[in-house]
């Protein structure tokens, strides 16, 4: 059995109970960052093998994943924080698992999305993920003006590096949305924002942005757009 398995987006106290017990019984762990990895499990006082599993050595590793599952072993993968495959690596290897009829099961937990549009006062009963924002402003530009005739939220995330300009393109794109702006969330230095975009301009302009960002867009709406 294959399990995917969520864990703690901060605080380490989130960590369900059933993901505790599945990791604790399975040979081995599958783990984007062994390190980060390596810190949870020794909190959680669990012994474990891990086996380093990320995006540039994903397919290079799911044939010998997919043979120890053949043998009768049971495998987490886990990502550095969260729910995993989503942004995260795993997908490949979820698709060659049903391929080959290996049995898969997630243990639902912790999800950085879920948990900022929680946070918000924005209506969400209707979203969608897309996750990183585009690195080219060209297809930043064409994504947002795709999705502005939508009329539901989005949700991003995007890089400490590139937040202001993306901030920027947003406006100019949609025209002056609210929107939410949360990291470091559960963590004692958690920080949720909630503002019009010029706003979160000014915010930014004056205070150096860091860690990974969660964002949701007030897209509900057709906005005016502002110069």
């Amino acid at each position: 059995m294959l399990y995917i398995v969520a864990t703690p987006i901060g605080n380490l106290e989130d960590i369900t109970l059933r993901a505790v017990r599945i990791l604790g019984e399975v040979e081995l762990v599958l783990a984007e960052d062994t390190r980060k990895t390596g810190m949870l499990l020794k909190r959680l006082s669990i012994k474990k093998e891990l086996i380093s599993f990320y995006e540039h050595n994903e397919v290079k590793k799911i044939p010998s994943i997919i043979e120890k599952l053949r043998e009768g072993k049971d495998i987490a993968i886990v990502s550095s924080a969260g729910t995993p495959t989503i942004s995260d690596p795993g997908y490949k290897l979820i698709k060659t698992c049903r391929e080959e009829g290996i049995p898969i099961t997630s243990l639902p937990g912790p999800s950085s999305i879920i948990n900022c549009l929680a946070l918000s006062s924005i209506s969400h009963d209707k979203f969608v993920f897309l996750g990183y924002m585009p690195r080219k402003k060209s297809a930043q530009k064409k994504l947002l003006e795709k999705t502005k005739p939508w009329g539901i939220n989005l949700v991003f995330f995007e890089s400490p590096y590139r937040i202001l300009k993306s901030l920027e393109l947003i406006k100019k794109s949609l025209g002056e949305v609210r929107l939410i702006i949360a990291r470091e969330m559960t963590k004692k230095f958690e920080e949720v924002l909630e503002m019009e975009v010029s706003e979160a301009i000014s915010y930014f302009s004056k205070k150096e942005p860091k860690g990974e960002f969660v964002m949701v867009i007030d897209n509900r709406e057709p906005n005016p757009k502002k110069k």
